[in-house]
């Protein structure tokens, strides 16, 4: 077990918490680390840039001068690729579908692993929560200052789960909870400050994120998805 200290939004320590080991002396290999990663920039591509080539450019066949006679270089088509609006030559087309595909246990290993990281680095802090009576910027920008937080920050809170659909189709969403909603409005002026709720954690935003700021339930929260 590892004890990290639980701040109040104000900066001031409130407590202690356990962390259990699943977490703090989470391991992965390395390999499947960079395989996570590389599978989540491969898929957030949209693999749709395309261009035409000469044989589907919609235009006149007709020759653009005789093919004698002007002094010209001979032509056979405005469609070549030489002329404004004709084809283009390797040009960039939509391959097949080139999305990455990893197992559920691989992600969340990577995702524990990463956040082990964080508490190992000392760059991970525990909130007792992140509620606030009104939206303040200089408020939040004052708990980063005392707490020596620079450079790209990764707040986690918990969201509530709720049944959408019905019958054997009916499915659980996390939707944000409405005491964020000052948090979240307090953040959005501060520069590589970010929000997210524990089920769309990504395994990317841990690994770009210098510090990580997690609400006491969401670290709950966390701990019920990954271990």
């Amino acid at each position: 077990m590892t004890l990290l200290k639980v701040f109040n939004i104000e900066g001031k320590e409130v407590g202690e918490l356990e962390v259990d080991s699943a977490f703090a002396e989470a391991q992965a290999n390395s390999q499947v680390v960079k395989d996570y990663i590389v599978a989540l920039r491969a898929n957030a591509r949209q693999w749709s840039a395309n261009t035409k080539g000469r044989s589907e450019v919609k235009h006149t066949t007709k020759k653009p001068h005789p093919q004698k006679g002007g002094g010209r270089a001979r032509q056979g088509s405005l469609v070549a690729p030489q002329y404004r609006g004709g084809g283009r030559v390797f040009g960039p087309k939509p391959k097949f579908d080139q999305h990455v595909r990893m197992n559920k246990k691989e992600r969340k290993a990577v995702i524990r692993f990463l956040i082990g990281e964080k508490i190992r680095n000392n760059s991970l802090i525990v909130v007792k929560d992140f509620q606030m009576e009104q939206p303040k910027t200089k408020f939040i920008s004052e708990f980063l200052n005392k707490q020596g937080i620079t450079g790209r920050t990764l707040f986690v809170g918990e969201g509530n789960f709720v049944q959408v659909g019905e019958g054997e189709a009916a499915k659980k969403v996390s939707v944000r909870c409405d005491k964020h909603d000052n948090f979240v409005k307090s953040i959005r002026n501060l520069q590589k400050i970010e929000f997210a709720l524990t089920s769309y954690v990504s395994g990317y935003d841990v690994v770009v994120a210098k510090n990580m700021i997690v609400g006491e339930a969401a670290l709950e929260q966390l701990k019920e998805w990954l271990c």
